[in-house]
């Protein structure tokens, strides 16, 4: 089994992306991207943005060779949509796999209004069904019933966990759990996993709270004594506490704990925890969003960043939207 992990905050974007090969098998799991639309009061850096171009053309060529679509949730980080802001991942950057076997997500049912409709355009776009996964198991999958998105009771809706077993491996995505509630760590122990990756607590809304970041990392640390490598990365490397969050757990298990730019073994580049940074190390030009708006894009002054540098090779010059 061979795991890639695509997009997430760790690697200066928003969103859970992973990529999975196996066998015959290629699988896509949450084959989304965003930006934080305003962070600090600023719309995303120049930088950022040339950073989420470049997994954005990840993402798109994984799509197009997938065999299995996952999708835990329909938040706009995490899908592909028809109405994409700037910073997302247009429906129209996509073409159908040619090797699409299946698609799976939660049942309607257990989706609100605008997640049913985000269902059912990319059913549409695809010209295939999605399949009601909810505690089902077949052939290397094994998926959750709904898991709540965070805390219960809050009003972000479910997330459904995916199990994958395969080439004597059990790699567990467990997309915005936030190591928040019981109910998935124990589903997620019971799954016998080797490698998990979940969202982490999103410390940046609660970065005053004690209590928050150390009953989440009670939850972490249970994780990371019953798997060999627990990635934790998206809500929780929002902010530099976070990530110190992070390291202190790495170091109570150490070997066994990482984000998604360690375990991927590139450098961390936390660009949504950094914006107001970045702008005053990296000014930006006045109307430059405007013209990247109308596809005048020119990141010239903006492909190196302290001691992150884009793999600028991989921007191609399509069209983003």
């Amino acid at each position: 089994m061979k795991i890639f992990i695509l997009g997430t905050e760790s690697l200066g974007v928003r969103g859970l992306s992973c990529y999975v090969e196996t066998g015959e098998s290629r699988i896509l799991l949450d084959p989304g991207i965003a930006l934080g639309y305003k962070r600090h009061g600023l719309l995303p850096h120049p930088f950022q943005i040339a950073m989420g171009r470049i997994i954005r053309n990840r993402i798109v060529d994984c799509f197009n060779s997938a065999t299995d679509i996952i999708i835990s949730h329909f938040h706009g980080d995490h899908v592909p949509l028809e109405e994409a802001n700037p910073y997302q991942l247009s429906m129209n950057s996509l073409v159908r796999p040619k090797y699409l076997r299946h698609l799976w997500s939660p049942s309607v049912a257990n989706l609100g209004d605008i997640m049913e409709h985000r269902q059912s355009a990319i059913s549409h776009f695809l010209g295939m069904d999605f399949v009601p996964s909810d505690g089902i198991s077949t052939g290397p999958f094994s998926f959750s019933m709904p898991m709540p998105h965070g805390e219960v009771g809050n009003n972000l809706g479910n997330v459904m966990m995916t199990r994958i077993e395969a080439d004597g491996t059990v790699f567990v995505h467990a997309s915005d759990i936030q190591l928040l509630e019981w109910s998935p760590v124990k589903q997620i122990l019971e799954w016998d996993p080797d490698i998990v990756i979940a969202s982490g607590p999103p410390i940046y809304r609660n970065s005053s709270s004690i209590s928050f970041a150390r009953d989440a990392m009670e939850k972490a640390l249970y994780l990371a004594h019953n798997v060999d490598t627990l990635i934790l990365d998206h809500h929780l490397l929002r902010s530099s506490e976070g990530e110190h969050w992070l390291d202190y757990l790495g170091k109570k298990v150490p070997g066994h704990v990482a984000c998604g730019a360690d375990f991927m073994r590139v450098r961390r580049c936390l660009l949504e925890a950094q914006r107001d940074v970045l702008y005053r190390e990296l000014p930006v030009s006045e109307g430059w969003h405007d013209d990247y708006e109308n596809n005048r894009q020119d990141f010239s002054n903006y492909t190196k960043w302290r001691d992150c540098e884009l793999p600028w090779q991989e921007a191609r010059n399509d069209k983003l939207f």
